[in-house]
């Protein structure tokens, strides 16, 4: 199969197979979308609620990429949060699980990743953990903040894959080192 990174050049549109490839694809598609930043809270249907395409933040592109692969993240962590409130940050002052907003908090996908054993032990050096397309991963930014995205197929000049990810708007970059890396997560 033709990893959906080299469609482009071959011209040939190959149907993601597997799990990775489909988040792949879908985290893809989301940079023709013109999405802008927006954490604004929304209210959501439930299950299967989405924001608008035409806005989200960096958690919306994982949850969109794995809602394509077959995993319903705002589903997901709502049922786990249900059953296990307190394993969760208590930082937002909630005091029950909201389907609406929980699933778009990176500490709260990072801990449902990490209790349904999605969390990868890395090596003290990033750099020299397994990298593989359809990871997550979980940065702090210099301003303090949590960041997170989708690692890709493509390498980028640095060797090092590209990360699909929204910090401003959605891009697929070569920055898998820019920031601080404290997490990598891979479905099963």
């Amino acid at each position: 199969m033709i990893p959906a990174a080299l469609t482009l050049f071959t011209g040939v549109a190959c149907k993601p197979a597997t799990f990775a490839e489909k988040v792949v694809a879908s985290a893809r598609d989301q940079l023709t979308w013109g999405t802008t930043y927006d954490p604004a809270y929304v209210r959501l249907k439930y299950p299967g609620g989405d924001v608008p395409k035409s806005r989200g933040v960096c958690t919306d592109v994982v949850i969109r990429a794995f809602r394509a692969g077959g995993l319903d993240l705002q589903k997901a962590v709502h049922e786990d949060m249900k059953s296990a409130f307190r394993s969760y940050p208590q930082r937002y002052g909630l005091k029950k699980p909201d389907p609406n907003i929980d699933h778009r908090r990176v500490p709260n996908l990072a801990t449902f990743f990490r209790r349904k054993g999605a969390a990868l032990r890395m090596p003290s050096d990033p750099k020299k953990s397994t990298w593989k397309a359809g990871d997550v991963v979980v940065w702090v930014l210099p301003n303090g903040r949590d960041h997170v995205g989708v690692v890709t197929d493509a390498k980028g000049p640095s060797g090092y894959p590209t990360v699909i990810h929204n910090l401003s708007r959605p891009a697929e970059e070569d920055c898998l080192f820019e920031f601080r890396v404290v997490g990598q997560w891979r479905w099963k």
